[in-house]
């Protein structure tokens, strides 16, 4: 079985907060039940419509297999069942974290998880 990296339940607070900057998507900002974390998430509103005050769960883990093994980096359904069948909105691909230097308040650091 897959092993989850992060698990929890968020509650959507504001969406594009800096206003609309994307098309299709949607700048939103969450905060986590468990951990006191704020997270800023970009959604497929047309895909998966949210509205503030929602909840939805948020995993992280390292691949869609349900047992275990590493993604190959192509994604096929191919009629096999896959983590991504449990949920109604998955996102597959790269983790940026983005920090701000407070010091400066302007240089802002993006680095590729």
């Amino acid at each position: 079985m897959v092993e989850h990296l992060f698990e929890d339940i968020f509650t959507l607070t504001r969406i594009d907060p800096d206003g609309k900057k994307f098309d299709i998507f949607n700048r939103s900002e969450a905060r986590c039940e468990q951990f006191d974390m704020l997270m800023e998430l970009d959604v497929a509103t047309d895909v998966y419509p949210i509205h503030t005050g929602e909840n939805f769960t948020m995993v992280l883990t390292p691949t869609l297999n349900l047992d275990g093994t590493p993604d190959t980096g192509y994604y096929t359904e191919a009629g096999r069942k896959t983590l991504a069948g449990k949920y109604d909105y998955v996102m597959h691909g790269k983790l940026y974290k983005i920090s701000e230097d407070s010091s400066s308040g302007h240089a802002t650091k993006v680095y590729d998880l």
